[in-house]
């Protein structure tokens, strides 16, 4: 099985990260830039169990908050969506969100190589799709929800409302990148970041 590091090797692209400044909010100043990614920055709250997440993607922006969105164990909990604080460069409004904090996949735990396991499956289903072009992704997605993984029902569960939600939403999912499949303290794998615009 393939580690977290093999996977950004085997799967990843150059890393890109959201060039934006975070704005002044009363929220926010002050507070620590814990993390940032190609469309988000994520700014500890300071309680040890929030964040506050700045969204440029409305891919994002409607994983976190559409009264739809996937919901249950292997999702992120939103407590707050406090609207729009600015705009980014590409001309995508910065949401502000309230979530519960996740932490990166721990190097050998259960969920780092579940995680893994997903990215190998979902690359595999890819590389078969390829001729589809952009559909690729998607139709990747489907097909896992299709076949028994040996992941977990929950985790299978999760895969199915994820693929519902990219069809709904016309979004496409990255569960390729181990940066958008985080953990809880307790163990339990995120699909965090999922999703982009294609």
């Amino acid at each position: 099985m393939i580690g977290i590091a093999q996977m950004r090797t085997r799967f990843g692209r150059e890393a890109a990260v959201l060039p934006d400044p975070v704005p002044a909010h009363p929220l926010l100043d002050g507070r620590r830039e814990i993390g940032r990614g190609e469309y988000s920055v994520v700014i500890d709250k300071g309680d040890g169990e929030r964040v506050y997440k700045i969204a440029s993607s409305p891919a994002d922006y409607f994983l976190y908050t559409a009264d739809d969105r996937p919901r249950g164990r292997h999702f992120p909990r939103i407590y707050r969506d406090h609207g729009i604080i600015g705009r980014a460069r590409s001309g995508y409004p910065l949401h502000l969100i309230e979530m519960e904090r996740l932490y990166p996949l721990a190097e050998g735990s259960s969920a780092a190589e579940i995680a893994a396991r997903l990215a190998a499956f979902y690359w595999s289903a890819c590389e078969q799709w390829t001729q589809l072009g952009a559909d690729m992704g998607r139709i990747a997605l489907f097909h896992l929800t299709l076949n028994p993984l040996g992941v977990g029902e929950s985790i299978e569960h999760a895969l199915r409302a994820l693929a519902d939600f990219v069809e709904a939403y016309q979004v496409m999912p990255d569960i390729l990148n181990p940066d958008n499949l985080m953990m809880r303290k307790d163990g339990t794998l995120v699909f965090s970041d999922p999703v982009f615009l294609g």
